[in-house]
């Protein structure tokens, strides 16, 4: 049901009385990146969607209030929406909201009573494909603040594509004590020496300076989607234990990492997000949506590289973007394939990744996740700390972790990889507390030595 006001749209969406919209969102680190804004005090997600004709966009708010069988949407900018534009308005994808996904989850508690308890069993994700994608190179090879920034980056790109003026400006006049984050400021935290390697590098070779490279120092070892939850060894702090506000404030204090968060303050946007008033206010706070592959396509690679800093990433991005544009890599079969329209195997998808440069084993498992299949774990350093530290797997190293998981996981299958990501996310909030209620600025603190710190 559509309720239509002025400027502003109200779209009513049926979930069910299971369905949890904190839980659905707060589930994956991929939530955390631009141009997805979630807030925490009203549990709402705020993001730039697409209409049906792929270039107009509009930002969308997403919130649950009682009775807390369906969602509230609110679109705003328009005064009205088509059928077609309703549909391209790609909540439920991002959510996993189907009759598919309600399957799945339903056949992953038979098999996980623990997860079934804490009702986890959706893995938030994007609204297209493309961006998922995009979003799994920028989890490669780096630490979890940069890609927070390369994120971000590829936003204002997009904003300045449009030939859009305002953008950050609009955040800098609406909240003047925030940091708006500038080309300039996106500069780059994994060593130069790193990049170089991985370019001129094969497989084997990578593989082995990853060892060593994690032995010696945890904040060169980040090469995942939990990159920026890196260790060498079992840490020393207690499972249970979590940073306490005090502690959280202490390390936002000590980290150096000054320009690389999403640094917008929850408090300061949350009188434009009033859960009881029927109407809401339109957002002041304005990014730019995710490129589209048609907007990076024609983009030179040393300009993109530098704009967003992006690295060896520029290149496997527009290579991606033109094989779409080109029709040489069939983007829509495989979007087809997340809807449920078609029925493929994971090897079968497998094999049609494997021709995109720069997709290796890792980047493939994480955009087959994002599809729906959860068969793969995308081992990484991060996975070798949690069998170290959570299953006493004290032999385990980046050589071996892949086996490991395959074999200790392997009684969920087909349900793998959400078994493991239940328990790393679990590990987070126990040592962070709930990542729903952490403000933006400090998402850069979810690092590899922040898990290691002992707490006094």
């Amino acid at each position: 049901m559509m309720v239509e006001e002025e400027k502003q749209l109200l779209i009513h969406l049926p979930v069910g009385n299971s369905f949890e919209l904190e839980k659905a969102v707060c589930s994956h680190g991929l939530f955390m990146m631009a141009p997805n804004l979630w807030i925490p005090s009203a549990k709402t997600l705020q993001r730039p969607l697409r209409l049906a004709d792929s270039t107009t966009t509009a930002t969308v708010r997403i919130s649950q209030h009682p009775p807390l069988s369906s969602l509230h949407i609110w679109v705003f900018g328009l005064h009205s929406l088509s059928l077609e534009d309703e549909h391209a308005i790609k909540v439920t994808r991002m959510l996993r909201i189907s009759d598919d996904n309600n399957k799945q989850i339903v056949e992953f508690h038979k098999i996980h009573s623990v997860a079934k308890e804490k009702g986890f069993g959706r893995v938030f994700r994007s609204p297209t494909l493309f961006e998922d994608m995009v979003k799994c190179i920028l989890l490669c090879n780096c630490q979890w603040s940069r890609t927070l920034s390369m994120a971000r980056a590829l936003c204002e790109l997009q904003l300045e594509l449009k030939g859009d003026p305002l953008g950050c400006s609009t955040v800098e006049a609406a909240y003047p004590n925030e940091v708006c984050l500038k080309a300039e400021d996106f500069l780059p935290k994994t060593p130069v020496r790193k990049e170089r390697k991985r370019k001129r590098g094969g497989h084997k070779r990578v593989v082995t300076n990853l060892e060593s490279e994690f032995v010696k120092n945890e904040n060169d070892s980040t090469i995942g989607i939990n990159s920026s939850i890196n260790s060498n060894g079992i840490p020393t702090y207690p499972q249970d234990e979590k940073l306490s506000p005090s502690v959280l404030s202490s390390l936002k204090e000590d980290s150096s990492d000054k320009s690389d968060s999403f640094q917008l303050s929850t408090d300061s946007i949350i009188d434009t997000c009033p859960i009881n008033n029927p109407r809401m206010q339109e957002p002041s706070y304005r990014i730019g949506d995710f490129p589209r592959p048609e907007e990076l396509a024609t983009l030179d690679e040393n300009y993109l590289t530098k704009r967003c800093r992006l690295g060896y990433r520029a290149k496997r991005i527009l290579k991606l973007a033109q094989s779409i544009v080109e029709n040489r890599f069939q983007l829509r079969e495989l979007e087809e394939v997340c809807d449920g329209v078609r029925s493929s195997t994971y090897d079968e998808l497998t094999q049609q990744l494997s021709g995109v440069a720069g997709f290796g084993y890792f980047t493939r498992a994480n955009v087959l996740m994002c599809m729906g299949f959860y068969e793969r774990i995308p081992a990484d350093s991060e996975t070798v700390r949690h069998l170290k530290q959570f299953h006493a797997r004290t032999e385990c190293t980046i050589k071996t972790v892949q086996q490991d998981v395959e074999r200790l996981y392997e009684k969920y299958a087909p349900f793998q990889f959400l078994a493991y990501w239940f328990e790393l996310w679990d590990c987070y909030e126990k040592r962070f507390g709930k990542l729903s209620e952490m403000p933006h600025s400090d998402y850069k603190l979810i690092t590899g030595n922040n898990m290691r710190k002992i707490i006094s």
